[in-house]
């Protein structure tokens, strides 16, 4: 098995832990993290699903796993942005049989106060761990078809 870790380059030290703890999930699982997967950063979400495009059509990867957080800054209705990038890997996993698996979060309140950073730093950690567990679970449920 080959997979494919994207994430966003903001917000890089939450996910940065998400991604530790996927990795830590997908070893214990028996993924050999340093031959198995590959790891890819983007600037921001909207740049993720044609990243996973990108490595899903290189035929290499049996799934790709993708962080992000979106945060409502005020700027602009970050809703769109996760809508797009969620109908994004929707439509890469159809086109090209890959799973795309997200861990793109969209907290409904996020602010940049210490509470906040450690109660999604450790959600973050949370979601890393069940991604990792369901793309093994659905790479494996595919393969069996």
């Amino acid at each position: 098995m080959k997979l494919a870790i994207i994430s966003a380059s903001w917000q890089a030290e939450l996910l940065d832990a998400a991604r530790d703890c996927c990795l830590t999930e997908l070893s214990a699982q028996g993924i050999n993290t340093d031959q198995q997967v590959d790891y890819f950063k983007v600037p921001g979400c909207l740049e993720l699903p044609l990243m996973a495009k990108k490595l899903a059509e290189t035929g290499r990867y049996d799934g790709v796993i993708a962080f992000g957080l979106m945060i409502d800054a005020g700027v602009y209705r970050h809703e769109f942005v996760t809508q797009a990038v969620i109908d994004g890997f929707m439509r890469i996993q159809l086109d090209t049989g890959v799973p795309v698996f997200s861990a793109v979060l969209t907290p409904h309140h996020f602010h940049q106060h210490q509470d906040h950073i450690d109660f999604f730093a450790q959600h973050l950690k949370v979601k890393g761990k069940e991604v990792a567990s369901s793309a093994l679970s659905f790479i494996n449920t595919l393969r069996s078809i």
